[in-house]
């Protein structure tokens, strides 16, 4: 990377369901440009969220239900029918990014890409990171959102909207499919190995966490402080760690 970089290329941007990364999304939206930038280190951005992704296979097995045909991707419940979907969804994002890319070879050169995904399982994230293609990890960040069982729980029974079940901000996850999918998370277990890197298929990829219990995201004069000191340490570690 140059080193007048001053800003992040990709950041990854996880943790639990409703753990808050939604809103950091859109407090990054209302910040200007500049202001963005020279607190923050993200450029103009865009993002790739994986929920349009799991969205489009609940209607498309919808449809399919509709005409008699059988369901692809899901139960009548909205259970994944193969596990390996979750590795789908990650092909998703790396072609969506390769995408882009290949429509503009400099595109990170002045704006971040923002990918935002949730996992829950024994290896869930170990496995999410290891997928995410050469294109992204050669370029990227990872910051968790970071909040308990109990606390993903209570925020994803507050956020849910029955009439923008397809919202970004507003969709919500049932309980026993949270109980079921999202309970355990590896994310410390990894994290626990080194305080400021994740190493992925042999790359030192900087990481720091955004703490969100108590809840900082609905206030944006709580989670401006908060992003600027998480984001701030986390570019110290992508200096040192990847700037030539």
């Amino acid at each position: 990377m140059a080193t007048n970089t001053r800003h992040f290329p990709v950041l990854v941007l996880t943790g639990r369901p409703a753990a808050g990364k939604s809103e950091v999304i859109d407090y990054l939206k209302r910040t200007a440009d500049s202001e963005r930038l020279s607190r923050l280190h993200i450029g103009a951005f865009q993002e790739i969220d994986d929920f349009p992704f799991v969205w489009q296979m609940f209607e498309e097995d919808a449809i399919r239900a509709r005409h008699g045909r059988p369901r692809v991707y899901t139960d009548d419940s909205l259970y994944f029918l193969d596990p390996w979907l979750w590795q789908f969804l990650i092909e998703k994002i790396n072609l969506s990014f390769h995408k882009k890319l290949k429509e503009n070879p400099d595109w990170l050169d002045h704006e971040t890409a923002i990918v935002e995904f949730s996992r829950g399982g024994d290896n869930a994230y170990r496995d999410a990171f290891a997928q995410l293609s050469d294109e992204i990890l050669d370029r990227t960040v990872i910051l968790y959102i970071d909040v308990s069982w109990e606390e993903s729980l209570r925020k994803n029974r507050r956020r849910f909207n029955p009439d923008r079940a397809d919202s970004i901000l507003e969709h919500s996850v049932p309980d026993e499919k949270m109980e079921f999918y999202y309970r355990v998370d590896d994310f410390h277990r990894l994290a626990s190995q080194d305080p400021t890197h994740l190493t992925v298929r042999g790359r030192r990829i900087p990481y720091t966490t955004l703490p969100n219990e108590p809840e900082v995201t609905l206030e944006p004069k709580l989670l401006g402080p908060a992003l600027e000191s998480a984001l701030g340490r986390l570019w110290r570690s992508y200096g040192v760690g990847r700037r030539e």
